[in-house]
Formats: C-alpha cells, structure tokens, sequence
C-alpha cells in the first residue's frame, strides 16, 4: 500500500494528526455522547452542517451562545460542512424539499412556516459567525450516475459558487482584519461525477481561485456500493500533495483504507456512530502490528450486540480495544441495555466505535512512519 508521510493539519482550536476521521455532529451534537466521551475516545476533530444548524437551533441561538465551541463545549477544531451535500439528499431525490439553481438552495423543511435560502456567500457568512476553524464552500452534489450534461452543470455551479464563496470569505478577514495566522481554512470541493474530463476541469479550476484544501465532491460509492477508486485516485493526482483531501461521506473502514492508500487525509461520516446505535460494533482482528491493507477485510470484524450469544457472555465487545466501554462492561450488560433500549447502551457502543476509528487512524499513521 503506498503511504503518505505523518503529518498534522493546524486550524485555530488545534492541530489533527493525519489521517483523521471527523464523527458526524450534525446538529452540534455526535448522538448519545458528550465531549468529554469524544474527547477520551480520541476524537480530534467534528463536523458540523450549517444548512441544519442554520434550523435547529439557529443562527442566532449559536451566536448567543458564543459560537459552535462554547455551545457544544468542544474546544478542539469544528469543520462545518457548507449544505451543498444537502443540495443532493434533499432535495436532487425529492425536489418537493426544495429547489436548486445558480443562487443557491431553497429548502422547504417540513412543517416549517418559512423556507431556507442558502447561497454560497450566506454560506461563508454563517460559517464565520460560528467560529469554524475549516469552512467549506458550498457545491452542487451529485451521484456517479447522474447524467454527463447534469455533470457538466454541478461543475459550472461548483465552480462558480466556489469563486462567489472564496470573495466573500477574503471580504469577510479583511473587514475582521484578521491575519492570515488568525484566519479559519477555507476548503473547496471538486464534482464531476465518473468524467474524468469534468473533474480535471473542476479541480484545476478550484487551484487556481485557490483554497487551503480540497474535497471530493459527490456520492462516494457508485450504484453496486463500490467505492469510486478510480476517481478517487484521479483526484490525488490533479491536487498537488500539499493540500490535504477531504473523502467527504467515506466512513466504512474498508473504504477509509482504500481512500487512505489513494492519498486522502480527512474522512467523515455518520456510518459508525450510526451502527453502534443500531447494535452493529467494529472490532479489530489483529494487534497493532499487524498492517492495514485494502487487500484482504480479514483485520477487521462486526459483532452484532443483538446475538443471542452474547446473553451470558462475561467478556468485553474487544480485547483490544481501550475505550471506556470495553474497559469496564460485558457483551452480556450490552446486550441487556441494548433490548431494554436503555439510553446507556447508545452511549457505550458510540463511544466503542469511536474508539474503534480514531484507533484505525493511529494504525494507519503509523504505517506513514
């Protein structure tokens, strides 16, 4: 496997170790856990999504609170994703959502009395205002499939809100008269579906506006569940090494891996803390050791909390895993919590598999070494 050299990314909050995986906090919150459970298990970074955020609890409710850190007493870096995903899952599959044009997005959320309005530069603005440390500009998201001339829209839009985004942020420092050194980073994101020439466009595109990092834009897994390897690897090769890549929505291990290997840095998705709600937990089938490959899924397993098996069983989800969970409670009291729907099993499996991938993130760093 061709590896990166160790290396870290500095925002404002902190420096993060990479390779990272940043736990979906969708609304200011990773789901059953707090920050101190993030924080011992190892979590370096969050991220946030400002087309919600900007709902619940609101724009101005996060600003009188002093911001994403104060509010959620998470004082490492907070990235907040900019809503272009949104643009896809909301309203690109159900346009009664919404709609989608060269402004921005308008939402219609259900059972609300007024719409959202979100345009690139708002985007930037809100971003701002609630501290972020990594903002991203907003884009048109897309899935593989999606039609060459659909394509070729999402990369004109991407590129032209990515340019809208970058004048507002520079508008933004220089009426703070913040020093580079003071200033949050500003990522952008590169679509183009499966089109090798549309995604060569939009990424040379985006260095030149220029950006402190870069994205890979679009549904990450093709319509079989497949990675888009080739993309993905096409992506490493337009973006000079020296900008971090974000695999926005990769968060299965074995994907994680295969993005690594490809040269991406950043990984986020609510995959993990998901299944751990849902009774699915990660183990790990070899000792530190042992290397990662994308070759064989032998180095890691599923343990489904739900098996009959685990009534009686004395031992923890992992041997070798350190969390607070696996340090202290049984399959058999897991399994309890988890049919008596008890509030504490969501919390210990999350805080299992969050362990779980901040733990993958040290292997794969120490094979940069």
């Amino acid at each position: 496997m061709d590896t990166q050299l160790s290396r870290s990314l500095h925002t404002l909050h902190s420096d993060i170790p990479l390779p990272a995986y940043l736990p979906d906090a969708t609304f200011g919150v990773v789901r059953a856990v707090d920050s101190q459970d993030l924080h011992i298990a190892g979590v370096d970074a969050l991220v946030m999504n400002t087309l919600h955020l900007m709902q619940k609890p609101g724009s101005s409710t996060i600003q009188s609170l002093g911001g994403l850190h104060s509010m959620s007493a998470w004082h490492k870096t907070i990235m907040t994703d900019s809503g272009g995903f949104q643009a896809f899952s909301l309203i690109r599959q159900n346009p009664k959502n919404g709609k989608l044009d060269d402004r921005g997005l308008t939402i219609y959320p259900e059972g609300a009395k007024r719409k959202f309005l979100l345009t690139p530069e708002k985007s930037i603005q809100l971003q701002i205002s609630y501290g972020s440390d990594i903002v991203i500009c907003l884009d048109d998201c897309t899935s593989p499939e999606d039609s060459p001339a659909e394509q070729r829209i999402s990369v004109q839009r991407t590129i032209s809100w990515a340019k809208r985004c970058k004048q507002s942020f520079l508008q933004l420092m220089d009426q703070k008269k913040l020093d580079k050194d003071q200033q949050p980073l500003i990522f952008a994101v590169v679509q183009g579906g499966k089109i090798p020439e549309l995604r060569k466009e939009c990424a040379e595109a985006l260095l030149e506006i220029g950006f402190d990092g870069y994205g890979y834009g679009g549904w990450p897994i093709d319509a079989q569940g497949i990675l888009v390897a080739d993309m993905f690897a096409l992506l490493r090769e337009l973006i000079p090494s020296v900008y971090p890549l974000h695999a926005l929505g990769v968060g299965h291990p074995e994907n994680i891996v295969a993005s690594f290997s490809l040269g991406f840095d950043l990984f986020d998705s609510a995959m993990p803390t998901r299944d751990a709600r849902h009774g699915r937990l990660y183990t790990f089938n070899q000792t530190k050791s042992n290397l990662i490959t994308t070759s064989s899924r032998q180095w890691f397993s599923y343990l489904y909390i739900h098996d009959k098996r685990h009534i009686k069983s004395s031992q923890a989800v992992s041997q070798l895993c350190d969390c607070h969970c696996c340090q202290n409670y049984s399959l058999a009291y897991l399994h309890h919590l988890f049919k008596m729907d008890d509030a504490l099993y969501l919390r210990l499996a999350t805080i299992h598999n969050l362990r779980f991938m901040t733990q993958l993130m040290e292997r794969l760093r120490s094979q940069c070494r």
